[in-house]
């Protein structure tokens, strides 16, 4: 498989030099994929959309799941927009194990390699950390840093942790609770900070200026302590103790940022080159 070529809000991806529709949907920070396109590619076939009727025949449990594999989206076609069948990469990789076919090869190794290291890394989690740290020193990122990201992760699965034993939801309440945090000490939310480094479906946190990190965990440490302290259950009491935490780091923002006169929110990230002109649609 060739690496695709994307561009910044293209709605076409070159897959082996034969394009791929795609929409971005924002609010879930992925990129959908047609279907169609993808298994028009794999199977070579004149009648894809007869090919995904037999395929889901032959596949029962593929069949079973349609649903949630399968997003109608708005995409261009040749009589205009229309809704047509979309899948995250996850969904269009369970498709694939479906079809087959030689193209489909180097997928299936590639999905049974990275199970298997999944597998490993539950035995032994140091894989998984050794891997995030040799990730972040390809990115351009110094040992500091390093340290520090590696620093406030741990500071953020404490929280997780409070959070999971005080009946918050994973998922949904989870990110709604890091969104007061994170907008109470930095004055933008996790989407807007985002937007300002310029980032598309990149990891936040891994864009991250040194202080960014220090004043982040100073502020998921302090809702920890808070929420402890109040003995907060529950979603509602724990947005209570996390917007206390953020202000505490607010305020040792605003400090800092009084007595050095630099910012500490930052348009400051690590895309590669690359990535900075596909940002910028060059």
């Amino acid at each position: 498989m060739r690496k695709n070529q994307l561009r910044k809000n293209s709605s076409v991806v070159l897959f082996e030099d034969v394009p791929v529709r795609r929409v971005w949907i924002e609010k879930k920070e992925k990129w959908y994929f047609v279907i169609v396109d993808i298994v028009k590619i794999l199977t070579e076939s004149n009648n894809p959309t007869g090919y995904i009727k037999d395929m889901r025949r032959r596949d029962g449990e593929l069949s079973k799941g349609w649903r949630q594999i399968a997003t109608p989206l708005k995409v261009e076609t040749k009589g205009g927009k229309q809704k047509v069948n979309c899948s995250d990469i996850q969904g269009v990789l369970r498709i694939i194990q479906s079809i087959p076919s030689k193209k489909a090869e180097p997928f299936k190794i590639w999905l049974a390699k990275v199970g298997y290291e999944r597998i490993k890394e539950t035995v032994n989690p140091e894989i998984s950390l050794n891997r995030a740290r040799k990730n972040w020193l390809l990115m351009g990122h110094s040992e500091k840093w390093v340290e520090q990201r590696m620093r406030g992760q741990e500071t953020r699965n404490k929280l997780t942790d409070y959070w999971k034993k005080s009946e918050v939801k994973e998922g949904l309440e989870y990110a709604k609770l890091t969104d007061i945090i994170h907008g109470e000490w930095s004055g933008l939310t996790t989407k807007q900070h985002k937007n300002l480094k310029g980032l598309k479906g990149q990891n936040l946190r891994d864009n991250m200026t040194d202080a960014e990190l220090i004043f982040t965990a100073l502020a998921e440490l302090s809702t920890t302590e808070v929420a402890k302290k109040d003995k907060a259950k529950g979603f509602w009491k724990n947005a209570i103790s996390a917007k206390k935490g953020g202000g505490v780091a607010k305020k040792a923002r605003e400090n800092f940022e009084k007595v050095t006169g630099k910012k500490v929110v930052s348009e400051d990230n690590f895309l590669s080159p690359t990535q900075v002109k596909k940002r910028l649609g060059k």
